[in-house]
């Protein structure tokens, strides 16, 4: 990242890894149908994987990570997901990673064949849990919510005020997957980051207004969906993990454990 000065204000170059190759596009798709809700791409160069963006304003988290602006962001955020169903199938082909329900059995299976930074009793309950994980996923995908962009990284530190205007940015651990997952990463940092108890009131609350545009009754769905998102997390960081070299795996692993341990909480 390079924070670039320039006579109108502000501007920002980000030039992408391989295992996010893909952002430059998909922020520039995004951009295109659902200007209000992403940054402002200035370039786009999907060869090279170059995104230079307008400044978005000031993260959220700069003041904490309280609840109240997520009442805002979620269903903005949903509604950007439900118009982007039609295109999941062209952003796989252009490297948006493939973490639908159909695939998920299969790749749980790569998952818990690999050196987890967990113990070994927790190793077990994994495997052990690989048949229901599959009845889960069937059980999903019969609710019939289209699957489409996934952000899997939705926290404070993601989501930009300018001005009033709320916008989310970084979509380099996207996926195209079932969209309720993307509120495991949010909840997760109301819990670590603003310390609400997991019944806290807020958390329903926060549901229901994500739920809004996708029509009524998801809630059982939703709670399900978050039980597969957990492990589909752990899928995702997984294949991060591929990317990175060996001297990186240590600290990386520390928080990969963080996410392990709390899909592991909810089986």
């Amino acid at each position: 990242m390079l924070r670039v000065p320039h006579a109108a204000g502000l501007a920002w170059f980000k030039a992408c890894g391989a295992v996010q190759a893909f952002e430059p596009r998909l922020t520039a798709d995004l951009f295109r149908r659902r200007p209000s809700q992403v940054a402002d791409v200035i370039g786009c160069d999907e060869q090279r994987a170059w995104l230079l963006l307008a400044d978005a304003g000031t993260p959220v988290g700069a003041v904490g990570n309280p609840p109240e602006p997520w009442l805002a962001v979620l269903p903005s955020y949903a509604e950007l997901q439900r118009d982007e169903a039609p295109y999941a199938d062209d952003h796989i082909r252009h490297g948006v990673p493939d973490l639908r329900l159909a695939s998920l059995p299969a790749r749980y299976q790569d998952l818990i064949g690999r050196d987890l930074p967990l113990d070994a009793d927790e190793i077990a309950r994994l495997r052990a849990f690989a048949p229901q994980f599959s009845d889960l996923c069937d059980e999903l995908a019969a609710a019939g919510v289209a699957e489409t962009v996934q952000h899997d990284d939705l926290h404070h530190g993601n989501v930009f005020d300018l001005d009033g205007r709320m916008r989310v940015l970084d979509w380099g651990d996207s996926s195209i997957a079932h969209p309720f997952a993307s509120l495991f990463v949010t909840f997760r940092f109301l819990e670590e980051v603003t310390h609400l108890s997991p019944d806290d009131p807020w958390f329903p609350r926060l549901r229901d207004a994500y739920l809004e545009p996708w029509g009524e009754g998801f809630t059982e769905t939703f709670e399900l969906a978050l039980t597969v998102a957990g492990l589909a997390h752990g899928i995702a960081w997984a294949r991060q993990r591929e990317h990175l070299p060996e001297e990186a795996y240590a600290d990386f692993d520390r928080w990969f454990a963080v996410v392990l341990r709390r899909a592991l909480a909810r089986l």
